[in-house]
């Protein structure tokens, strides 16, 4: 896992923002965590919401995926939505 793959997937997450705050979900602390793998090309991003019935979730989600899909270093991104109510069924949306 490289330190550099993985500053380049947060600057590119930097591009996400909460539609509610108009911040940054990284600026927002909401990106827990982030993996990614030059070997495979993939990156998993774990995102926890402020508020477990945040109606942004899912769109925040998805705009990340693009975000870091979007990185010629990344071919697919995975994302885990943690602490919300809805997290399987938006997890399972997003990463289809």
């Amino acid at each position: 896992m490289s330190e550099e793959l993985i500053a380049k997937v947060r600057e590119a997450l930097g591009q996400v923002a909460d539609p509610h705050m108009g911040i940054s979900i990284v600026e927002m602390g909401l990106v827990a965590d982030i993996q990614a793998s030059e070997k495979d090309k993939t990156a998993k991003i774990v995102i926890k919401p402020t508020n477990p019935g945040c109606m942004s979730a899912a769109n925040m989600a998805m705009q990340a995926r693009v975000a870091a899909e979007k990185l010629e270093e990344i071919d697919k991104a995975e994302i885990e939505i943690e602490g919300h109510m809805m997290a399987d069924a938006i997890n399972e949306m997003v990463n289809k």
